[in-house]
């Protein structure tokens, strides 16, 4: 008995083992299996570059967001600044000064090791003036270099000529070059890297296979093996493609699918409330622009431009072409950015009468139902958009038949997107064009490059020698005093005055504020959408996709 029981005792604990070793063993699987699958989705646009100092449009934002590697990372949930490559850091009491201790043991995704060498080679050439850089404007407080001191190869100290007002929260846009590395920027210390680019088609991103992170379990993050990137600018395209399940989200959807989505598969839609991008239009002020003199002169008057703004109907943009999933728009601030918004702001009203008396005062007048400037020039303007925006095109439309109550005939032009980047940045052959602002930060310091009178995002007159209009000279003094402050009362009095400023004289005749919309397919995993960009891909690292074989896309 004793031995027979010993011999059971012996297979119970052999079973116990096979049992454990099971466990462990799948979980070993699991954990393998969820650090599989490829994400899919759309990019609007192709990108413009892969340099992440020198990111201005979306699509190459969003590559940026996955492949680059920052210091410091506000949670787009949380909206609390977290550490990431730098595990501790400090500002000075001044704000002139920020120092970091950074993560030791960390590579490049081609195994060059990460130093304090490449937190210094990136802020000298992010600062560099002959580089332009939009993600640099945002530390340009004053006149001055910046100096970077290297304590040891794991820390490192960052000190501007003038104070930067919230500084730390402005590396997390900042992506970590490497000083060494032969593959420059395609180097990267992010979760993924860029593997493939086909322009006009594919952009193909890999795991970073030396990413330092891994997850609470201590499996290595990303979960996804790659992310798949297909440029395409048709929103019906793209819809078409998610019902499909060839697409496995869409960051930024359209109040018409989306309210179509929510009637068939309500689980796959999401609306986070108003958000804090805009759509928005706004005239040609380039005095080099190949237009005639006297349309300059009707562009350059703030005039005409607030006249051309309350014409407009923004309660029939947001409940006509956005289906009510949007609000008038008060400013260059959303509502939903609550400490920086200027309560004090209200949505302009359509005023039609109202606007052409202030034209007449001008000396416009109407002539058999057509308006005419003071010397007889009928007012005829085009507005260019991009193809394959649906909400744009008839946001044009809509604004069309708005001004042609007032007596201005509008052509609406819709152009490819890089054809539109060149007319708006390189020829300057235009002379107005609607689009939208996506605001990836809720800091006034993120808009420096949209602001100062000597950027590329300047769009009405950008890069600008000197200020060439008072009101203009008074922006960057502001957008420089609020910058430069620690006070935070003192920088919302300045920042909430260039808001009333941007009201006043309308360089951007600010439209609506769309809400945060988007759809994410049932197989992805981790996914929770929010109002910051991106959206549904903020936590991209720790999304994994189910491999789940369906016969009909949702809604079907």
């Amino acid at each position: 008995m004793i031995r027979r029981q010993g011999r059971l005792a012996g297979m119970e604990t052999s079973c116990r083992k096979v049992i454990v070793v099971s466990i462990v063993c799948l979980g070993i699987l699991a954990g393998s299996a969820l650090a599989q699958g490829e994400l899919r989705f759309c990019l609007r646009s192709e990108p413009k570059t892969f340099d992440p100092l020198k990111v201005e449009d979306d699509a190459s934002a969003a590559i940026r967001y996955l492949a680059g590697g920052v210091l410091l990372r506000m949670n787009r949930q949380t909206q609390a600044l977290e550490p990431e490559l730098a595990e501790s850091w400090k500002v000075s009491k001044d704000g002139k000064q920020i120092t970091f201790k950074l993560r030791t043991g960390i590579s490049f995704s081609d195994g060059t090791p990460f130093s304090a060498e490449d937190v210094a080679y990136t802020v000298q050439q992010l600062m560099d003036p002959a580089l332009h850089s939009p993600t640099g404007d945002a530390f340009r407080s004053g006149p001055g270099s910046v100096e970077t001191k290297i304590i040891s190869p794991g820390q490192i100290s960052i000190t501007f000529p003038s104070p930067v007002a919230g500084l730390d929260r402005q590396f997390d846009q900042v992506a970590i070059l490497s000083a060494h590395s032969a593959k420059k920027e395609m180097a990267v210390l992010g979760p993924f890297m860029v593997a493939d680019y086909k322009p006009g088609s594919t952009v193909l991103l890999k795991r970073n296979p030396n990413y330092w992170k891994s997850d609470a379990q201590g499996r290595k993050l990303p979960y996804l093996d790659s992310i798949r990137l297909d440029i395409q600018p048709n929103r019906d395209v793209e819809m078409l493609r998610f019902k499909r399940n060839e697409i496995d989200l869409i960051n930024s959807l359209d109040s018409e699918y989306f309210d179509k989505l929510a009637a068939t598969s309500p689980q796959l839609v999401h609306d986070a409330g108003p958000s804090l991008d805009s759509e928005q239009m706004w005239f040609n002020e380039v005095a080099k622009a190949p237009l005639p003199d006297y349309k300059k002169k009707w562009f350059r008057s703030a005039t005409f431009r607030r006249a051309i703004s309350g014409a407009i109907n923004r309660e029939d943009l947001s409940r006509v072409v956005f289906r009510g999933h949007a609000q008038p728009a008060v400013g260059p601030v959303s509502p939903a950015n609550k400490f920086w918004f200027n309560s004090k702001l209200k949505a302009e009203g359509h005023s039609p009468d109202a606007a052409l008396r202030a034209l007449q005062g001008e000396g416009f007048h109407l002539e058999n139902g057509a308006l005419k400037d003071l010397e007889g020039n009928p007012v005829v303007f085009s507005i260019i958009t991009n193809s394959g925006n649906k909400y744009r095109e008839r946001m044009a439309t809509m604004i069309q038949e708005d001004l042609q109550k007032i007596g201005i005939h509008v052509n609406v032009v819709t152009l490819d997107f890089p054809s539109l980047i060149e007319r708006m940045t390189q020829t300057f052959d235009y002379e107005a064009i609607l689009l939208g602002l996506t605001n990836v930060g809720l800091d006034p310091n993120e808009q420096m490059n949209v602001w100062l009178s000597s950027s590329e995002n300047h769009q009405w007159n950008p890069q600008e020698k000197a200020p060439e209009t008072a009101w203009e000279a008074e922006i960057d003094k502001l957008m420089r005093a609020q910058a430069s402050s620690a006070d935070s009362k003192k920088r919302k009095e300045s920042f909430d005055r260039v808001q009333e400023i941007a009201v006043e004289q309308a360089p951007f005749i600010y439209l609506v504020n769309r809400n945060a919309l988007s759809a994410v397919a049932a197989t992805v995993q981790g996914s929770s959408p929010v109002i910051l960009a991106p959206q549904t891909y903020w936590n991209v690292e720790r999304l994994s996709v189910r491999d789940v074989k369906v016969a009909s896309g949702p809604g079907y």
